[in-house]
């Protein structure tokens, strides 16, 4: 992992650039405005979880599939995941999907509703200005629990390194 920024400013402790592995994951989907209701599906997918052993320290991941900027509210889909071993086998009822791996920059954010909300523009413009662009895969929230127990979570964006010609 590198860090590339150490500070904090407003709720945004640091970011580092870290490869995260393609993982298998359960997942429950809930669809509409993004907000409350995002907290009930990470709940539903905990108390699974949890019924399962499933619980482990790679975290619980949420993972917003639409812009909403692009997207209707109504339409909009979040998925609440965790990580979940190769041989496992998943009931009827249950989502599987598939995280994909690759390079993110990872913001260690305070754990509250503007913290986050003010991470995810931050990061966003913070990449503008650094040797790295997004790339096109979901941005990710992780909620491992050594950090949540401290009030922190962590906003994963997908990275690649720019082209020599953007740098210019």
């Amino acid at each position: 992992m590198k860090n590339v920024d150490s500070t904090k400013e407003k709720g945004v402790v640091a970011m580092k650039i870290e490869t995260i592995p393609n993982y298998r994951m359960a997942y429950v989907r809930q669809v509409g405005p993004y907000g409350p209701a995002n907290k009930q599906a990470m709940e539903r997918i905990k108390s699974w979880a949890a019924d399962n052993n499933l619980l482990n320290d790679k975290g619980i991941y949420g993972i917003p599939q639409d812009n909403p900027a692009e997207t209707e509210p109504e339409q909009c889909r979040y998925d609440a995941c965790i990580v979940i071993p190769d041989d496992f086998q998943l009931e009827e009822g249950m989502n599987e999907g598939e995280l994909a791996g690759g390079e993110y920059a990872v913001y260690k954010v305070e754990h509250t509703a503007e913290a986050i909300q003010k991470a995810w523009v931050d990061s966003l413009e913070g990449l503008h200005h650094s040797e790295y662009q997004i790339d096109h895969k979901p941005v990710i929230e992780r909620y491992r629990q050594e950090m949540v127990s401290s009030h922190f979570c962590e906003i994963c964006v997908p990275v690649k390194r720019k082209d020599a010609s953007t740098l210019l």
